[in-house]
């Protein structure tokens, strides 16, 4: 291999770019330093919002009020606001659906005959499930109508003269195993998949600059008469993408540890595994995808006629790899050695040990590497192959 001709475009195309301010800033302002900043931002948000949840009273509406009075002094008493309403069936669920009640208690008629009779005595709970913020405040005043339940159980054993614990033969205990640490990845799930994006990004214009453009300034052709094999002009071009990328992703690790230590996680009893010593490891694994990522995006870049026609295959075809972490996400996918062969998901899997403050293993980290590695010197050769086809002039 020509390593001085290699050198010599990946100069050139490093020199030209760091001229380009667009490409300066998409590639190494707006991923980097917004996507973290935002990420804190909703992290920070939904925080403050939840203690606001937390402290303020919950509003419910009542039909026929006048049948439980007791049980709506319990909730009085727990932070709950009753707001007596006039509604039928059909009316409690209009109510609902257009969010005039965000939760509506019905008490039947016989609620209080079915009560002294010591008989099971239901009530409604109007809710909508798919809004997840109302959840929190169903979930409460569920937990507070079961709790008067279990209190006037236990009156009537004591009125009977029996032990109320002695009608409850198994309790169960909960003990939570979850570290500080580990539960940072409940509102950090999306550390990694914008972590891997922005390093992408930060070589996109210039995979696209490498054929698209360089064909649309008619510049290609003279190019390719360089004293040079033509696919070490493409193996220069990829050089100097992953550069930019590699950049970018250090770029966007430590603006992340940066963002993340401005967020209050302390206050929910959660810390963020992102010192200087585990953002060193993140950079290390997602380092090896640095050349799949160039080598995939020169490909892409050079079945495209033009600048803009790349553009719009890029934006659409950058989001593929990293579907496996919408995956595994969804399937709650763990580390183990079958899936180190995924690029993309591989280094998802690793960021969230890394996250969690667990120990890596070994032998995860070298398949990742070593197979990563091995997908991008197979894409850059592919894109070598590329460059030498006479129908890249179009």
């Amino acid at each position: 291999m020509n390593l001085h001709g290699v050198w010599a475009v990946f100069r050139k195309e490093f020199r030209e770019n760091l001229r380009d301010r667009r490409t300066l800033m998409s590639a190494l302002v707006f991923g980097p330093l917004f996507g973290p900043i935002l990420v804190a931002a909703i992290v920070q948000f939904g925080i403050s919002h939840a203690e606001e949840q937390s402290d303020e009273n919950i509003q419910v509406a009542v039909t026929h009020a006048e049948r439980a009075p007791n049980l709506l002094a319990h909730l009085r008493a727990r932070g709950v606001d009753i707001e007596p309403v006039t509604l039928d069936e059909t009316g409690m669920r209009d109510a609902v659906a257009t969010q005039t009640h965000k939760i509506i208690l019905d008490i039947p008629e016989d609620f209080g005959t079915r009560l002294q009779a010591g008989e099971p005595a239901p009530v409604v709970l109007y809710s909508d499930g798919s809004r997840g913020f109302d959840r929190r405040g169903v979930g409460r005043v569920r937990a507070l109508i079961s709790q008067y339940g279990i209190e006037i159980a236990q009156l009537r054993f004591l009125a009977r003269g029996i032990e109320p614990l002695s009608v409850l033969p198994i309790s169960v205990q909960e003990i939570d195993v979850s570290t500080p640490s580990s539960r940072s990845v409940l509102v950090l799930n999306m550390l990694s998949y914008i972590v891997l994006l922005a390093m992408l990004f930060g070589g996109l214009y210039l995979a696209i600059d490498a054929t698209a453009g360089e064909r649309e300034r008619g510049s290609l052709e003279m190019l390719l008469t360089a004293p040079v094999p033509r696919e070490h002009l493409i193996y220069g071009k990829i050089a100097a993408a992953a550069t930019y990328m590699f950049v970018s992703l250090v770029l966007t690790v430590i603006m992340f540890a940066i963002a993340i230590s401005f967020v209050g996680l302390e206050q929910v009893g959660i810390t963020a595994n992102l010192g200087p010593a585990a953002a060193t490891k993140m950079i290390a694994c997602c380092a090896p995808l640095i050349l799949f990522g160039a080598s995939y995006l020169s490909i892409i870049s050079g079945f495209a006629k033009s600048y803009r026609e790349a553009q719009t295959y890029l934006g659409l075809v950058i989001t593929i790899p990293t579907m496996p972490l919408m995956f595994a996400g969804i399937l709650g996918l763990q580390a183990k050695t079958s899936l180190m062969f995924v690029p993309f998901l591989s280094q998802h899997l690793l960021l969230t040990t890394i996250v969690r403050a667990e120990p890596i293993v070994p032998l995860h980290v070298a398949i990742s590497v070593t197979s990563t590695l091995v997908y991008g010197v197979l894409l850059m050769f592919l894109a070598g192959r590329l460059y030498r086809r006479e129908a890249l002039l179009g």
